[in-house]
C-alpha cells in the first residue's frame, strides 16, 4: 500500500512541483503539458486495453457482477453532481463556477483507483475489474453530465 501511494501519488506530486520550480513560466509549462498529453492518454488507453484483455473471461462469465459494480458508480456520480450543484447554487455561485464544480466532484478519480488496485492486488484480481468498470462507466456518465449542465438553466442559473 505504501509503495502504491508513493508511486501513484507522491511521485506525480513531486514531479509537478519540480516541473513548476524548474520551468517557472506558464507558457513553458503549457508547452510541456501539451507535449506530454498524447503519451499520457495513450498510456491510459493501453492500461484499459490490457485490463480488458486480462479480465475478458471474468467479464463474460459474470455480466451481473459488471452491472452490480456499474449501478452504484453511476448513481454516485449523478448524486454527487446534483448535491454539489445544489450546494454551490445555495451559496450563490455563478454558472461558470457551479457547473464545472459539480462535474469535478462527480468522477471520483477512477484513474487513480485503477492504478492503486493494480498495484495492490495485481491485474487478475476483482478490484482491477471493478475499477475497469468504473473507468468505462465514467466516460458516458461525464458526457451526460455535460449535457445536463448545458441544458438545465434552472440548475445552473447565469
Amino acid at each position: 500500500m505504501i509503495t502504491a501511494v508513493r508511486l501513484f501519488v507522491m511521485v506525480p506530486l513531486a514531479a509537478a512541483w519540480l516541473m513548476r520550480v524548474l520551468l517557472k513560466s506558464r507558457g513553458r509549462i503549457s508547452r510541456l503539458v501539451a507535449q506530454l498529453k498524447p503519451p499520457s492518454i495513450t498510456a491510459l488507453i493501453d492500461t484499459i486495453l490490457l485490463l480488458l484483455a486480462l479480465q475478458f473471461k471474468a467479464i463474460l462469465a459474470n455480466p451481473l457482477a459488471i452491472v452490480l459494480i456499474a449501478i452504484p458508480l453511476i448513481l454516485q456520480a449523478y448524486l454527487i453532481f446534483w448535491l454539489t450543484a445544489q450546494w454551490m447554487r445555495l451559496w450563490g455561485q455563478p454558472r461558470a463556477v457551479t457547473a464545472p464544480g459539480a462535474m469535478i466532484g462527480a468522477p471520483n478519480f477512477l484513474e487513480l483507483a485503477v492504478a492503486v488496485a493494480i498495484s495492490l492486488f495485481g491485474l487478475n484480481f476483482g478490484a482491477a475489474l471493478a475499477t475497469l468498470v468504473g473507468v468505462l462507466v465514467k466516460v458516458p456518465v461525464m458526457l451526460s453530465l455535460v449535457a445536463i449542465a448545458n441544458r438545465k438553466q434552472r440548475l445552473f442559473p447565469a
